[in-house]
């Protein structure tokens, strides 16, 4: 998998260019449905991820990258992730691509592309 361009609001995977947030599952690339979270929106400030999306979670390292920082991840999501056995990495979108990197065999990832 290669990381091409990350800028606000796109993200360009293996010369594909996504213009909203990304999932990454088993090495597929898919669109966000974080429909299911936006319930928690006025909790958060944004749109958290919450177990309510469909998070990939089929592997040993699970990566979140917030865009900026901003994007919440639910508290439920870190305790499914510790349960589970799945090492969780919650980081800038820009270092998530990193740490993706690093083991991108035994990663998924949920990308967050703004903010």
């Amino acid at each position: 998998m290669r990381f091409d361009e990350l800028s606000f609001g796109s993200i360009r995977i293996d010369g594909v260019t996504y213009g909203h947030d990304v999932v990454i599952d088993r090495g597929k690339v898919s669109k966000r449905k974080k429909k299911a979270s936006k319930k928690f929106r006025d909790r958060f400030g944004h749109t958290p991820l919450s177990l309510e999306e469909g998070i990939p979670w089929k592997c040993r390292r699970l990566v979140v990258g917030t865009g900026t920082g901003a994007m919440p991840v639910m508290d439920k999501v870190k305790a499914e992730a510790k349960r589970r056995k799945i090492e969780l990495f919650i980081l800038p979108t820009a270092k998530a691509i990193e740490e993706i990197k690093r083991h991108p065999d035994r990663t998924n990832a949920i990308l967050h592309v703004t903010c």
